[in-house]
């Protein structure tokens, strides 16, 4: 259920007592580097995930282990999308790029710098676990990752993995983790600008350079800068609000060094920041007195890492990071940041066909929220367990987390993959998540102390096939959740319970997400094809109802081809009618979109990218009484020396 108003919380600063020091962690390291022993090469099979364009083996995959592995080894339903199909997109929003990959939906009020949610199997935002460059990112307000906070001009390459993963990552991964990675140098120094305009008056500029330098390039770095800015449109299209365009300006800029000490051990720092002054409609607005009103979002992000080597079959990672996510509006005042502090000792085990993992890693929040502030910290150690040999896939995880406030909380995860055949791969797995309700639900004025952690069950069964240039999976999976938060109208047990907007945050009851997922691609001729399906149905099992903003079918479709130098492609979402509210009274009609995409170098080192999206100019919902943006038109240009 929305919330029909702006609602404040506590203000905290109060920090727990670290655990994970980095000295410590960096002793540890070296004492356990004595128990190493000699590993066999193993051979990996030959089945693929699905991916948002057609992997090769040697990819590599680090979301769904936490640890970098071949694609080839993976079990998990995983995507990629790399850099050239990011700006082959022609997005300016990181969940439009998102919505075009299987299982994901998403909605928006308004525009892209206004609030969205990214919906992973059906799951709420709050239930998918987001990285950037392996910093954790989350709001202990709202409750997920504010994605119109996260710029797309710095992300170099997204992983998304579908399915609970709590084993590996704890809290907030029920749906599945979602990791985005900027641009890593290597080679002779590589600079670039890139300039755009669009529809709705929009302008883009970016800048950057990466490369390697010293011997051997030792050292290496990526340096970017973005600025966008868009008239926008009037985001709102009921009730009172002011009739004007509601547009945002966005700067950005990352910085991503990294030094190879020698062979075996390697430091690496990232560091990313973003502010976004995006316009919204209160509901407060008066004719009287027109307001412009402003949402002003900045999010930073800074990590360091040690990777070391210290035998053929024995490797650590010791990381720090720390993020800050800060949503303010004016000229109504309300402000909320959360801090999240991350440590992490990872160490990894390789014999033959076998593979062992340990991690000690402790986590801390701080949300300041006028009137009241508050903290909390997790501990945990997770272990797991790999074995890739002939036709067997297998992966164990288990978890233990030591809340500052609930407690212990366990969790675990089983995958198996059995190659029935040449090019063909079952799968089957099993887990368990949780996730902590914030900080916000638990002490603002609408807050219920006594609020349980939402928990989750979740079972798959999938097939795989791959060859040359095509690929096909299927995925079924029911996830059950219980102590289902949610925000519930009327006289309740927190303070906010008897105020002028009387409601509270309560475990509600049970919401089941099940569904299947088909996604392929093939080649036909010189047409690449590809596309995905999902049917669900992600429901209260309380009232049956259909959760809100969330179809039972959803689907994307695409085409590309090479003519003459040029890349030609088109493609096509679908969405099946939705609902407003968990009531199920406010239906969102379906809607079909078209868009068409081109590009080519007009000389070797310019290219030209030219995308039109809507071309219908249809209009649709996804979310009652917010506008879409029509038919829009976006051209770039991109200076790179080849």
């Amino acid at each position: 259920m929305m919330i029909p108003m702006k609602i404040r919380t506590p203000r905290a600063r109060r920090m727990a007592p670290l655990c994970l020091r980095p000295c410590v962690l960096a002793v540890l390291s070296l004492v356990s580097a004595q128990v190493v022993a000699q590993a066999q090469p193993w051979a990996a099979p030959v089945l693929l995930a699905q991916n948002a364009r057609m992997p090769s083996l040697q990819d590599t995959v680090v979301t769904a282990t936490r640890t970098e592995q071949p694609l080839a080894d993976l079990v998990a339903d995983v995507s990629i999308v790399d850099r050239e199909t990011i700006e082959g997109s022609g997005a300016t929003g990181l969940a439009d790029v998102l919505a075009r990959l299987p299982g994901i939906e998403i909605s928006r009020n308004g525009g892209v710098g206004n609030a969205s949610s990214v919906f992973l199997r059906g799951a709420e935002s709050r239930f998918t676990a987001v990285y950037i460059d392996g910093v954790r990112i989350d709001s202990q307000s709202t409750g997920g990752a504010q994605w119109e906070q996260i710029p797309l001009s710095q992300i170099d390459r997204i992983e998304v993995l579908r399915g609970p993963a709590a084993a590996v990552y704890g809290s907030d991964a029920i749906g599945g983790v979602i990791q985005l990675f900027t641009r890593r140098g290597e080679g002779p120094a590589r600079p670039y600008v890139g300039v755009g305009i669009g529809s709705q008056g929009t302008r883009k500029i970016e800048a950057g350079v990466s490369g390697a330098a010293g011997q051997d390039g030792a050292f290496d770095y990526s340096l970017g800068i973005a600025r966008e800015i868009s008239d926008g449109f009037d985001a709102k299209v009921s009730g009172s609000h002011n009739p004007d365009r509601d547009g945002y300006q966005s700067t950005s800029g990352n910085a991503r060094l990294g030094f190879r000490i020698n062979a075996r051990h390697r430091l690496d720092a990232t560091l990313l920041a973003s502010r976004m002054n995006a316009g919204y409609d209160n509901t407060s607005y008066s004719v009287s007195r027109p307001v412009d009103d402003r949402s002003l979002n900045r999010l930073r992000t800074a990590g360091l890492s040690w990777a070391a080597q210290w035998s053929d079959v024995y490797s650590t990672r010791v990381s720090i990071t720390d993020s800050v996510n800060r949503y303010e509006t004016t000229p109504s005042l309300y402000l909320t940041e959360t801090q999240l502090r991350g440590y992490l000792w990872q160490n990894d085990f390789r014999w033959g066909a076998h593979r062992f993992s340990a991690a000690l890693e402790r986590r801390e929040d701080d949300l300041q929220n006028a009137p009241i502030q508050n903290g909390r910290s997790q501990d945990a150690l997770a272990l797991g367990y790999g074995f890739n040999a002939g036709r067997h896939t297998l992966q164990l995880n288990v978890r233990h987390d030591s809340d500052s406030e609930f407690g212990g909380k366990s969790t675990g995860s089983a995958t198996y993959g059995y190659a029935f055949a040449p090019n063909w791969r079952a799968t089957a797995s099993a887990g368990t998540a949780f996730r902590a309700p914030t900080l916000y639900q638990r002490f603002s004025m609408y807050g219920d102390a006594t609020l349980q952690p939402e928990t989750s069950r979740n079972v798959e069964l999938g097939v795989k096939w791959a060859r040359d240039a095509s690929s096909f999976s299927a995925t079924a999976y029911r996830n059950n959740v219980s102590n289902l938060i949610d925000w519930v109208n009327g006289a309740g047990p927190c303070p906010g319970g008897t105020g002028p907007f009387p409601g509270c945050y309560a475990n509600v009851g049970k919401a089941r997400y099940e569904g299947l997922t088909l996604a392929g691609s093939t080649r036909v001729a010189q047409v690449q094809l590809r596309g995905s399906l999902d049917l669900q149905n992600p429901k209260n099992l309380d009232s049956g109802k259909l959760l809100a903003r969330r179809a039972r079918q959803h689907a994307s479709f695409g085409a590309d081809t090479r003519v003459a130098g040029w890349t030609l492609g088109g493609e096509a979402q679908v969405s099946g009618q939705r609902y407003d509210y968990v009531t199920n009274k406010t239906r969102l009609g379906g809607y079909t979109l078209l868009n068409l995409y081109a590009s080519t170098r007009l000389a070797r080192d310019y290219q030209i990218l030219a995308r039109l999206d809507n071309l219908a100019d249809k209009n649709y919902t996804l979310a009652n009484g917010y506008a879409t943006p029509g038919r829009t038109l976006y051209v770039g240009v991109k200076w790179a020396p080849q």
